[in-house]
């Protein structure tokens, strides 16, 4: 699958100020992410946050956490107003990260729910290795293939989601893997337009190109409550804690 950034955008500007009442697992992820870190390390001379949105990570990490320097960058420009609600003096850069040019090395990079809208895993995890100082951290989580089981069984639609395996093999070329987190989270709706609701509200919707006009609407409706009459939208998160 073709992802496009600039549609993402779009889709998570739209969404962003919704972003916080309806991410409910992305604020669990957030929890047990910087639970994990600050198990092995809780204070960084400079953070980098990869994908800030609406300051979830960022509100954990000022919880859990002591830093000298908050650097932060998203997609969407309105994400500096909600990491500032937690860090004021944090320096914010919008845009696709790969294209900053960063001043500084940092010795914690930090992501939320992100890393999986990027194809080239790998090129990631390179790129973060080198702006990371000799024994930094990279504390990020994504998701797991099982995430939104039903949702692609219905479409056919899905991220391209890795392993546990796949992305600790990626790991192993230029990280010690300190911690590995993997759960399940369900979420029941009353109806299946509320599934729908709930993924435009987290941005989800940038999955694709496709349509949703009523007929399409109705046949999605119609074949989730025949396939899944308990009307339950599952997600399958990753956690994961690693050293330079």
């Amino acid at each position: 699958m073709q992802l496009d950034l600039k549609k993402i955008k779009k889709h998570f500007q739209k969404s962003i100020d919704d972003y916080t009442e309806n991410a409910v697992v992305q604020r669990l992820m957030a929890q047990k992410l910087t639970a994990l870190l600050s198990e092995e390390q809780n204070f960084f001379d400079n953070i980098l946050e990869i994908g800030s949105g609406a300051g979830l990570l960022t509100a954990e990490l000022v919880r859990h956490v002591k830093f000298n320097s908050y650097y932060a960058n998203d997609l969407v420009e309105k994400s500096e107003q909600y990491v500032k609600k937690y860090v004021s003096n944090a320096k914010f850069s919008a845009g696709d990260f790969r294209r900053i040019k960063f001043q500084k090395s940092y010795n914690l990079v930090a992501s939320n729910a992100v890393f999986q809208w990027f194809e080239n895993l790998d090129k990631i995890l390179d790129f973060c290795y080198e702006i990371l100082e000799k024994n930094g951290i990279l504390a990020f989580s994504t998701f797991s293939p099982e995430n939104f089981k039903e949702f692609k069984a219905i479409t056919g639609l899905a991220l391209p989601y890795k392993s546990v395996e796949e992305i600790t093999m990626l790991l192993d070329k230029n990280f010690k893997v300190i911690a590995v987190q993997k759960f399940e989270h369900k979420i029941k709706f009353d109806n299946p337009l509320q599934i729908l609701a709930h993924m435009k509200k987290t941005g989800v919707n940038s999955l694709s190109d496709k349509k949703w006009g009523i007929k399409e609407v109705k046949e999605f409706c119609t074949s989730y409550s025949e396939k899944f009459p308990s009307l339950e939208l599952t997600y399958s998160p990753i956690i994961i804690v690693a050293r330079k």
